[in-house]
């Protein structure tokens, strides 16, 4: 049975713009803030910035308190060994429990319904006559609800099975043990067949937590006029982000513009190399040579007209770019729809090519997943519903239908995201799908991770755009991230 209860009006899929604090809201992609896929570290085998909105300290605070309800009884969380079902080894990773024959299990969203409604619906029709023993009720939320009621009910006995959560939350409630281990519910198959950079950023202490959904990644988007006058050729695009910095120098010195806006974040970091946290996620790693070096880079950059002096949120980027005082903007697909709206013209010159990578050649993903809490009536009922729904099949037809990006690697090899009608909005299809092999979130595993973005972001603007000592700056970041992640 499905329910189509509290319908809301859009998509919840992950954010268009992963390393913008601006939390724009995306046409396929759902609203959010900086996410997580990188513990802030910034090694691909380390853990993740998409869809997503930061947990705000109320949040964090009520994260505590289900904790301790979640301690009492239950299994799966961390430092409790995984209960398998009947038949299954414990730890049997490669072998999951058999799959349940009866369960009526609970589902929620974010913000899908009622555009998908037929989408959805079909879907868990097509579960059910394939499980006659298992019924689905579906319930959508907006992201404020769901997070409010989730952490209302999954300590509880009333928790729901299958839960629509963006990484950074669910990697809070991983790391409060709120959420099931899914390593004994769920194939290595299952496993193996998502980025690994993105199913990464589900796992918290060698345990997985989530099954990635559809994810959203950064393109460059170019002036094609702009650049051709600087004597830059658009075919032969910048790969790395020190050449998008040479492209840059040369469009300010031939055309006067700038080469693009951004806003002042933690993401500048893990994309060059520096871990935000140690490896123990203890305490601050960026006050260090490399990290001081990576903001005086920002600091001369901005200093030089080559980024336009301004911690520009999304929409200011909007109107830089769509005014032609910068060449680049460096942006999901929300960027198009609103360029095409502010500058028909400018929209007609635009190109879009695959985002130039730091130092630590990673691009940043901004994925919505399916979680088990922990307290789920039937976790391995819950855990083989939302492998159907993540499954390559499932998520090819998903990101036709939605324009999202799926997170399983046998999806791409569909032709649909491979051919183009050059159109602005299938080369950034394109090129995203081409960057979805080095795409991970950069809050891997971060606690409070809205508090660390901010007071690093606090720091940068004194630094960039008050004149303030950089080595000076970048010690009381780290001095304030110490303090939002020292045990309460």
């Amino acid at each position: 049975m499905v329910n189509r209860s509290s319908a809301t009006s859009g998509l919840a899929p992950a954010s268009s713009d992963p390393t913008n604090r601006s939390n724009s809201s995306a046409s396929t992609a759902h609203r959010s803030t900086i996410p997580p896929t990188a513990v802030l570290r910034a090694s691909r085998s380390s853990r993740p910035l998409h869809p997503i909105r930061l947990a705000s300290t109320g949040a964090l605070a009520a994260l505590m308190l289900l904790a301790a309800a979640c301690g009492n009884g239950g299994s799966n969380g961390p430092g409790s060994a995984p209960t398998a079902s009947p038949g299954a080894s414990p730890g049997d990773s490669a072998s999951p429990a058999p799959s349940v024959q009866e369960a009526k299990l609970e589902f929620w969203t974010i913000s899908l319904q009622p555009t998908f409604n037929d989408y959805i619906n079909g879907l868990i029709d097509e579960y059910q006559k394939a499980h006659p023993g298992v019924t689905v009720d579906w319930k959508d939320y907006p992201y404020d609800a769901i997070t409010t009621k989730l952490l209302a009910t999954a300590g509880g006995k009333n928790a729901p099975d299958v839960v629509n959560l963006n990484t950074e939350f669910a990697s809070q409630l991983a790391t409060k043990g709120a959420l099931a281990d899914l390593g004994a519910l769920i194939s290595d198959e299952t496993k193996s067949s998502f980025f690994p950079g993105i199913f990464d950023s589900t796992v918290f202490d060698g345990k997985p937590y989530a099954l990635p959904w559809y994810t959203g990644t950064q393109v460059l988007y170019m002036n094609k006029e702009l650049v051709e006058k600087a004597g830059l050729d658009p075919a032969n695009p910048p790969k790395t982000k020190e050449e998008l910095y040479e492209w840059s120098r040369q469009v300010k010195e031939k055309t006067g513009a700038a080469g693009y806006a951004t806003q002042f974040g933690a993401n500048l970091l893990p994309s060059d190399g520096v871990p935000i946290l140690d490896d123990e996620r203890k305490s601050a790693a960026f006050n260090t040579d490399a990290g001081i070096a990576v903001v005086e880079q920002l600091k001369k950059l901005v200093d030089e007209g080559v980024i336009v002096k301004d911690d520009a949120n999304f929409q200011k980027q909007v109107e830089y770019y769509s005014s032609e005082q910068v060449a680049f903007e460096l942006s999901g697909p929300t960027f198009i729809n609103k360029l095409k709206s502010a500058a028909p013209d400018v929209y007609a010159k635009t190109i879009a090519v695959p985002l130039p990578t730091g130092k630590a050649d990673l691009i940043y993903s901004n994925s919505m997943n399916l979680v088990v809490p922990k307290n789920a009536k039937n976790p391995q009922a819950a855990a083989d519903f939302a492998v159907f729904v993540t499954n390559a099949a499932n998520q090819t037809a998903f990101a036709k239908f939605a324009n999202t990006l799926p997170s399983t690697k046998a999806s791409i090899e569909d032709p649909f995201f491979t051919e183009s009608d050059n159109t602005l909005e299938s080369q950034a299809k394109i090129a995203s799908v081409k960057s979805l092999d080095k795409a991970q979130e950069y809050y891997l595993g971060i606690p409070a991770a809205g508090d660390i973005n901010s007071a690093i972001a606090r720091q940068l603007q004194e630094i960039i755009l008050n004149g303030g000592d950089v080595k000076a700056g970048v010690e009381a970041a780290a001095a304030k991230v110490n303090e939002a992640i020292a045990p309460k």
